[in-house]
């Protein structure tokens, strides 16, 4: 958990979706299925390329290969957080370098959300957050629910700037009948 300076408040804290990490492994898994249908026909003791062993040392390599994948993959996803808090946004990643992103909630001035159509189906996003004084906007991709991200700092910007708490109420009320009487 990222440290929190004194008086600070967590609100959200998350990880990338576990999307990134199954598009990660689609590559490991299809050489595992090649290497197994290798192993049951061309290197086969009924075919032309059978050499005694190769089969066992070949899947074994590939086996630990695949292995070791998974492990980066899963430190690299879990080495990638997003925190919001009612202060700031902190974006951190890396495993050995360390590196730290702070976006002051009360600099932010736009917040946008992109979904693909499968990012809709399985709830993750895009967002993008522009910040006053920065060099283009931050971008958090593969957020889980990005929607609430957005809505969440919108909320806190709010609350920092001293305006009023955004609300699901219309600003004005709408007339009963058509001429507004």
């Amino acid at each position: 958990m990222s440290k929190l300076l004194p008086g600070e408040n967590l609100v959200l804290q998350d990880h990338p979706h576990w999307i990134t990490v199954i598009k990660s492994v689609l590559a490991p898994v299809v050489l595992l299925v090649v290497v197994a249908i290798a192993d049951f026909t061309l290197l086969g003791p009924g075919y032309g390329f059978y050499i005694p062993r190769l089969r066992t040392i070949l899947t074994l390599a590939v086996v630990a290969l695949v292995l070791l994948w998974l492990i980066a993959v899963w430190i690299r996803w879990r080495s990638i957080s997003y925190t919001l808090t009612d202060q700031r946004i902190k974006i951190e990643s890396g495993v050995f370098g360390r590196q730290e992103k702070i976006i002051p909630i009360d600099r932010v001035q736009d917040c946008t959300t992109r979904q693909s159509l499968l990012g809709r189906i399985l709830g993750y996003g895009r967002v993008e957050i522009d910040a006053a004084g920065a060099q283009g906007a931050e971008i958090l991709d593969h957020l889980p629910n990005p929607g609430n991200f957005r809505d969440q700092v919108f909320t806190e910007s709010e609350k920092r700037r001293g305006g009023p708490a955004p609300t699901a109420t219309p600003a004005r009320p709408v007339p009963a009948h058509p001429s507004g009487v």
